[in-house]
């Protein structure tokens, strides 16, 4: 900001456009003034500003930019430098530009009419006036800043105050000392608020000093405040606790002082109140005016040490408690002579003592009768007692100071703590900065080891090593001074630690010791060769030590267990990824399998959906040749290498050790985590690692105990199948063979031609097996079957023996649920004449029974495969099983299907029969009847209701059924109906006839 300067003495910059209205203005100006500078445009003059200080500024308020004027020009400068003088001198003014001009902070408006001696004098009077204006500007702003300093003084707390006593500002310290906002007691009356609640009268005292002020004096008052737990809240309804308790009181005098403040004219305008804390000051003044007897009393009884000398500095006083810091006697310190043999010449400045009258807080350091070293605070005042002239407080802060010497020690650790990242870096730490901060030599680290509940050294000092020898570990518990304090919590501070029952190692020549425990993560100890070195700041250090490295600690915890969380979350990621990936795989494959309509259109879509879009490297499903000895491929999917693979390694079921060949052996899951293990043992691995393949797995296709080959896949890195991919690929498997079975199945239901397989079954567990034996009969089935919820029910013809004996039979075993007579050769049942053929005649032997069974037959499950069972027939001796396999089937695969549903089965035949029915004569009658109507007409058909003459008439067969006669008839006419409806469908007659046709 520039200086004020009379006219002749300023610098004037003049900004004048080069036309008429300003002609000879600059000129006439240097006439008065020996600095003048002019500019024709408004940036001519900011960059002179830029460069030069000015004074005052001169500008038209037209000038030659576009769109730009005086008053903008003003603006920008205002923007720039507040308190600088701006003359606006427009050639033609008016009240618009005038208002404008003041509204934009113009120092003098002077308009001119035409140049002229009177236009040039106006103008030198308007920049006198700006001259003027601006110095007594700056004047005030420079009396502000002073007063803000002075009333922010973090000293002393400040106010300024309405005439009544209102507080309008209030200084930042005040408000802290409240903890209250400016908008919490602005407005509000000084003597109300919180600073008062803890004085005695003060209210009333702070009320009086306003009154005073307000009328023109300056009112000093001394307040002594006792502030109690919760005092001085800034809540105005808050009640000041009782002062009960002297521990919990803190009192504080403060002298308040409440000046006028007034204005050009002399009145009182507002008030200035001022408190400062002279709580020092006054003690020491009460103490002055004490006799010498209290002063003698007060000084035997406290910790300061209190010496008077004259000017020349020798002792005309010493108190009693001199040796407390000294070790002197009080004739001994008179002995020393003078001051300077205690304290040291030069102590302080003479002139600054005479000039103040008191100098406090003076540090020193000085050694006792015994040579130790202590730091001393001294103030020193001047007095006149008994001839002496200097009286001098000395207080021992040592421990003070090496409290602050080891809060930065340990201030500098917790700065490297923070960068440990592991517990025995931080345990290395806490070791290594033991001794600077609690300067004891010997100092370790117990670390908790959870798996094994012992307390583990995790370091320690050289010196714990010398004193104490090698720490071991010990057991969480009570039987060890580091175990009893980890365990109980507690810290534990030894003066002689042999005095300890629990101490693990008498011949340690440690004395003084500490055990600190680090919350859950093991304990810390320090220790002394000296006996009770433990004072109360060398406690209070060991504690902020060890909580120091208790909350690194738990500080490295938290992070650890961040970051297991985050590789947790991760791992999550990377698995719910995978699994999108397989879901989208396992969705994939559902639609190939669901729109595939043969075996090989299945199999080929697998491979093919596996190796897309960079999935797998390459798939392909095998299954054992005609003769059994080696794996061949029925479809494969990926990049022509895998083809390339197949035809390199060997597949023979014998010997090799691929992992497909090694799962159609044992029909189980192969995996190879990593192809290159064992790389020289198996050839097929270089093979493998060839074509970059570097892990495999292999699954079974194999439903209900029937294999259909094995599928294998290939990946191009290692552990490429975990445990997901694995599960899914084995499921997989078992959905496609499903989905195979499923394909043979509705082919067998289609085929013209069949192989039909005979085979000899030698398995007594098998039903009819053991009903044949029992009985001693011949049991047959010809493939009339009925499932139902609870399992299956079959019938079966009975020769050789009485169809009651085969129900008795079968009642005993557990595998059927129900038998039942369908039909016996000879009468009917329930014949009116009677008469029934003599059982002893093998002729009248034999009917049909039905059977419930539990279990679902073979025939279901043989029909999952595609294999049609035909008949049964079983003796007291053998059994022979037939089935019809579709001639695009495996013959050799439902061969073992048999053979894996019996404990014996022998192929005995295999030939080809023709279907003679249309290929859906079967599933369209099958549709047209309800099971209930298919149970009837079995029913019947078994019990000899079509035969000639009846076996069994409708009614027998109704009762056997538990229906109505009625019933019985509707239901075989509507399955009769039925079918000749398919039949003559099927030969192209039509099922109604005409009507009206004889």
């Amino acid at each position: 900001m520039a200086s004020a300067r009379p006219l002749d003495d300023a610098r004037l910059l003049v900004v004048a456009p080069p036309d008429r209205s300003a002609a000879g203005l600059p000129d006439a100006l240097a006439d008065e003034t020996r600095d003048v500078t002019a500019v024709s445009t408004a940036a001519a003059a900011l960059e002179h500003l830029e460069r030069r200080p000015v004074d005052c500024l001169l500008t038209a308020h037209s000038l030659p930019e576009a769109a730009t004027t005086g008053l903008d020009l003003l603006e920008t400068v205002r923007e720039r430098d507040p308190d600088l003088p701006v003359v606006l001198a427009p050639a033609d003014g008016d009240e618009s530009l005038a208002s404008a001009a003041i509204a934009a902070d113009v120092t003098a408006y002077v308009p001119r009419d035409e140049p002229g001696d009177d236009s040039i004098a106006d103008c030198r009077a308007a920049i006198e006036r700006a001259l003027s204006t601006g110095r007594e500007r700056r004047r005030r702003r420079e009396r502000a800043r002073r007063f803000d300093a002075i009333f922010e003084d973090p000293e002393t707390y400040s106010w300024v105050l309405e005439t009544d006593g209102t507080v309008r500002r209030t200084s930042e310290p005040a408000l802290e000392a409240i903890d209250a906002a400016a908008s919490d007691v602005r407005g509000r009356p000084l003597r109300d608020l919180p600073w008062w609640r803890c004085t005695a009268d003060g209210s009333a005292a702070i009320g009086d000093a306003i009154e005073r002020a307000a009328a023109g004096e300056v009112a000093h008052r001394e307040l002594t405040r006792v502030r109690t737990d919760g005092a001085g809240s800034a809540d105005p309804d808050a009640t000041a606790p009782s002062n009960a308790g002297a521990d919990a009181t803190e009192t504080h005098t403060f002298e308040v002082t409440v000046r006028p403040i007034r204005d050009e004219s002399g009145d009182v305008v507002s008030l200035l109140a001022r408190a400062t804390d002279i709580t020092d000051r006054a003690r020491l003044e009460r103490e002055l005016r004490e006799s010498e007897e209290l002063h003698r009393v007060t000084l035997n009884n406290m910790t300061d040490t209190v010496l008077i000398t004259d000017d020349d500095g020798a002792f005309t006083y010493v108190c009693p408690n001199v040796h407390f810091i000294f070790g002197y006697s009080e004739d001994e310190i008179h002995e020393l002579g003078t001051i300077d043999e205690l304290l040291g010449p030069d102590l302080f400045d003479r002139e600054a003592l005479e000039r103040e009258g008191v100098l406090t807080n003076i540090e020193c350091t000085t050694t006792d009768r015994a040579g130790r070293e202590h730091t001393l605070l001294v103030n020193v005042r001047e007095v006149s007692i008994q001839g002496g002239t200097t009286l001098y407080s000395c207080r021992d802060i040592t421990k003070r100071k090496r409290r602050e010497e080891a809060l930065t020690a340990l201030h500098r650790t917790a700065r490297e703590l923070l960068y440990a990242e592991t517990d025995r870096e931080i345990a290395a730490l806490a070791v290594d900065d033991a001794t600077g901060v609690l300067d004891c030599e010997a100092s370790a680290v117990y670390l908790f080891d959870t798996d094994e509940n012992v307390l583990r050294p995790a370091a320690s000092s050289s010196g714990m090593e010398r004193l104490h020898g090698p720490t071991r570990d010990h057991r969480a518990t009570t039987d060890s001074i580091p175990g009893h304090v980890f365990v109980d919590g507690e810290s534990r501070f030894f003066a002689d630690v042999h005095d300890s029952p629990i101490l693990s190692n008498p011949g340690t020549d440690l004395r003084s010791a500490a055990y600190v425990p680090l919350g859950d993560h093991g304990v810390f100890v320090v220790g002394s060769t000296e006996s009770d070195a433990f004072d109360e700041v060398s406690r209070e250090l060991t504690d902020l030590l060890a909580a120091t490295a208790e909350a690194a600690l738990d500080r490295v915890e938290r992070e650890r267990t961040l970051r297991e969380r985050d590789r947790e979350l991760e791992r999550r990621n990377r698995q719910l990824t995978r699994l999108n990936d397989v879901n989208e795989i396992i969705r994939d494959l559902d639609q190939a399998l669901v729109r595939a309509e043969t075996r090989e259109e299945i199999e080929r879509a697998i491979c093919d959906r596996l190796t897309a879009a960079d999935r797998f490297s390459f798939a392909w499903i095998g299954r054992a040749d005609v003769g059994g000895d080696r794996l061949e491929s029925r479809a494969h999917g990926g990049p022509a290498e895998g083809a390339a693979y197949l035809d390199a390694v060997s597949l023979s079921l014998a010997d090799s050790s691929e992992p497909a060949v090694r799962t159609a052996t044992d029909r189980s899951v192969t995996v190879v985590s990593n192809v290159a293990d064992g790389l020289r043992d198996e050839p097929w691995r270089s093979a493998a690692l060839a074509r970059e393949y570097q892990s495999a797995v292999s699954v079974p296709l194999a439903y209900d105990e029937f294999a259909y080959g094995a599928l294998t896949v290939y990946a191009d890195r290692p552990d490429a199948f975990d445990d997901m991919i694995r599960a899914v690929l084995a499921e997989l498997g078992e959905t496609i063979a499903s989905a195979i079975a499923a394909v043979e199945r509705k082919r067998a239901l289609v085929a013209d031609a069949r192989t039909r397989l005979e085979f000899d079954v030698a398995d007594d567990s098998f039903v009819f097996a053991r009903l044949a034996r029992r009985v001693d009969c011949v049991l047959s089935f010809d493939g009339g079957i009925r499932h139902h919820e609870h399992g299956t029910t079959v019938f079966a013809t009975v020769e050789g023996a009485s169809p009651d004996a085969v129900v008795t039979a079968a009642d005993a075993l557990v595998g059927v649920e129900h038998a039942q007579v369908v039909s016996t050769r000879g009468a009917s049942r329930g014949s009116d004449d009677g008469a029934a053929d003599d059982a002893g005649d093998d002729a009248d032997l034999g009917g049909a029974v039905r059977l419930d069974l539990s279990r679902p037959l073979l025939a279901q499950q043989f029909a999952d495969h595609g294999v049609v069972l035909r008949g049964i027939e079983a003796t007291a001796s053998s059994t022979r099983l037939v089935v019809d396999v579709p001639r695009s089937a495996d013959a050799r695969g439902s061969a073992e299907l048999v053979s894996t549903a019996f404990s014996d089965a022998e192929l005995r035949s295999k030939r080809t029969v023709e279907r003679t029915a249309p290929r859906d004569f079967r599933s369209e009658l099958r549709e047209r009847l309800t099971d209930r109507q298919l149970e009837v007409v079995q029913l019947a058909y078994y019990g000899g209701y079509f035969e000639s003459p009846r076996e069994n008439s409708g009614e027998d067969i109704a009762e056997t059924l538990d229906i109505s006669p009625a019933a019985f008839y509707r239901h075989i006419r509507t399955v009769q109906g039925a079918l000749f409806d398919v039949v003559f469908d099927e030969i192209g007659v039509p099922a109604k006839a005409s009507m009206g046709v004889e």
